[in-house]
C-alpha cells in the first residue's frame, strides 16, 4: 500500500508573489522567514565556499577543489494539500521557472497528489557453478528464514527502526555466457537511508551461507538500480479553463499535450528527449539534497524500458469531464541519512527547506516536480515550439558569455529575447551599442 502524505495542514505559502523579480540576497531571506531558518542555512543556501576543501578531500578521491552550480527554488508547489518550496540545483536555464509555473496552474486545481511504496531495495548474489540450478533454487528457498536472519544481523540499528530484510527471490538463467546461473535477490526495507550501502554489506554477508545452501560459488553481490519496489506515483488534473492562454483555448492546450505524449508512448527516439525532460525537475531536486542522481537516471530509464521497448515515463490523457490529467509512476530510491545529505551542508539546509519528515516523502515530491517539468515541456510543444520560452531565458547567459556585467545583463538579454535573435555575435553587437551610448 502506498504511503500517502495528504491530510497535512499547509506549514507555509509556496506562492510567493514577484519571487523572480527580487535579487538572490532578497530571495534568500524570503525562503529564510518562510521556512524558518537559521543563519547557518541560509549561509550554506548562499554557497561560495560552502563546502570547504578539507570535508570535499574526505567525500572524493584526488580532490582539487569544488565545484558550483545555480541553486534555485522552485515556489507554488502544493503537494497533498500541502506548500512545499522546492530546492534545485541545475545549470540549464528555464526548468525552474518552468516547474514554478506549471505549479501555479496546478495549484488553482488543487496541486499534485502523491503516493509511495515501502522504500524497498534489491540486493543481487549472482551464483555460478551449477550443474542443477533448479535444484539450487528450491534449496535457497527452503533456507529463507535462514538467510533472512543472517542479513539483519548485520543492521540491527536499521530492524530497530523497523526496516530490515524482509524476503528474498531466486531466478534461474539457464543459459548466459558462462553457464547456468542462480540471482537470489535480498528484499531490504531501507527505511530513511537511498540504502546503497546497507544492502550491500547484507549481501556480502549471506554468501558464504548461500554458497554451502546452492552447492555454487558466488560472485557479484550488489545492489540493483532498478529499484521497482521503491516506486513513487505523482498525478495531477487540470480544467481546460486553467490551461487556457490569451492565444489557445483550453480544449486546444489539453488535447495538444496529449498528443505530444503520443509520440513519446509509441516512439523511442521521442521517449528519449520526453523523459530527459520529465528528470531535468528531478535530477535538480536529487542533486540539491546531496541524493545519487546517476542511480535514480539508472533506474528511470531501466523502468521506462522494462516492458522490452523504451517508452514514456508519464502518460497524459483526457477524463470523462474533459480535464486533462497526468500521471508519472517511476523507481525512486532516495534518503534522508548518509551520503552527502549528511556531508554537504548545502543538502542539509536544502532538506530543512523541504521539511520533508521521510524519504517516500522526499520521493514524492521529487516526482511531483518531475511530472510538472513534463507538463511545461510538452505545454510548449503543443503550442509555441519549445525554443521561445527556454531562449528567453537562455538570453541572460549569451549576455554573460558575449561580456555583459552588471544592469548591462538584463538590457542585452531583453533585446535578444525580444527579438527572437538569442546569439553571440548579436549580444556584442548591442553590448557594443549599450558601451557608445554610455560614453
Amino acid at each position: 500500500m502506498g504511503a500517502v502524505l495528504g491530510g497535512v495542514e499547509p506549514r507555509l505559502n509556496s506562492r510567493i508573489e514577484k519571487f523572480r523579480a527580487l535579487s538572490p540576497a532578497d530571495r534568500l531571506a524570503t525562503i529564510g522567514d518562510a521556512a524558518g531558518l537559521a543563519q547557518t542555512d541560509l549561509d550554506a543556501l548562499r554557497g561560495g565556499g560552502v563546502l570547504p576543501l578539507n570535508l570535499a578531500d574526505g567525500m572524493i578521491e584526488n580532490v582539487v577543489g569544488t565545484f558550483e552550480i545555480p541553486l534555485g527554488v522552485a515556489t507554488n508547489f502544493t503537494i497533498n494539500g500541502r506548500d512545499y518550496l522546492i530546492p534545485m540545483a541545475v545549470e540549464e536555464p528555464s526548468v525552474v521557472a518552468a516547474a514554478s509555473y506549471m505549479a501555479r496552474i496546478a495549484r488553482g486545481c488543487g496541486g499534485f497528489e502523491t503516493s509511495s511504496t515501502a522504500p524497498v531495495m534489491r540486493a543481487q548474489v549472482q551464483i555460478l557453478g551449477l550443474s542443477d540450478p533448479h535444484g539450487a533454487r528450491v534449496r535457497l528457498l527452503a533456507g529463507r528464514d535462514e538467510i533472512v536472519a543472517a542479513a539483519n544481523e548485520k543492521d540491527r540499528i536499521l530492524v530497530g527502526l523497523g526496516g530490515g530484510c524482509r524476503d528474498i527471490e531466486v531466478q534461474v538463467f539457464e543459459d548466459t555466457p558462462v553457464g547456468p546461473m542462480v540471482v537470489l535477490h535480498l528484499l531490504v526495507d531501507v527505511r530513511d537511508a537511498m540504502g546503497a550501502n546497507t544492502v550491500n554489506t547484507m549481501a556480502e554477508a549471506v554468501a558464504p551461507m548461500i554458497e554451502r545452501l546452492s552447492g555454487g560459488v558466488v560472485r557479484l553481490r550488489i545492489l540493483s538500480n532498478l529499484a521497482d519496489l521503491r516506486l513513487a506515483r505523482a498525478r495531477v488534473r487540470l480544467t481546460p479553463e486553467a490551461l487556457a492562454t490569451k492565444d489557445f483555448t483550453g480544449e486546444r492546450m489539453a488535447t495538444g499535450i496529449v498528443e505530444a505524449c503520443a509520440l513519446a508512448l509509441v516512439d523511442p527516439y521521442r521517449a528519449a528527449t520526453h523523459n530527459k525532460g520529465i528528470m531535468n525537475g528531478i535530477d535538480p531536486v536529487v542533486v540539491a539534497t546531496g541524493n545519487d542522481w546517476r542511480a535514480i537516471e539508472a533506474g528511470a530509464h531501466a523502468w521506462a524500458a522494462r516492458g522490452g521497448r523504451y517508452t514514456s515515463l508519464s502518460h497524459w490523457e483526457l477524463d470523462a469531464g474533459g480535464a486533462l490529467v497526468g500521471t508519472l509512476e517511476m523507481p525512486m530510491a532516495l534518503g534522508l541519512v548518509g551520503g552527502a545529505t549528511k556531508t554537504h551542508p548545502a543538502a542539509r539546509a536544502a532538506l530543512k527547506v523541504l521539511a520533508v519528515k521521510t524519504a517516500q516523502e522526499l520521493a514524492e515530491v521529487a516526482v511531483a516536480v518531475g511530472l510538472a517539468q513534463n507538463m511545461a515541456a510538452l505545454r510548449a510543444l503543443a503550442t509555441e515550439g519549445i525554443q521561445r520560452g527556454h531562449m528567453a531565458l537562455h538570453a541572460r547567459n549569451i549576455a554573460i558569455v558575449a561580456g555583459a556585467v552588471g544592469e548591462d545583463v538584463d538590457k542585452v538579454a531583453m533585446e535578444l529575447a525580444a527579438n527572437h535573435d538569442v546569439r553571440v555575435d548579436r549580444a556584442r553587437e548591442i553590448l557594443a551599442r549599450l558601451s557608445k551610448e554610455k560614453a
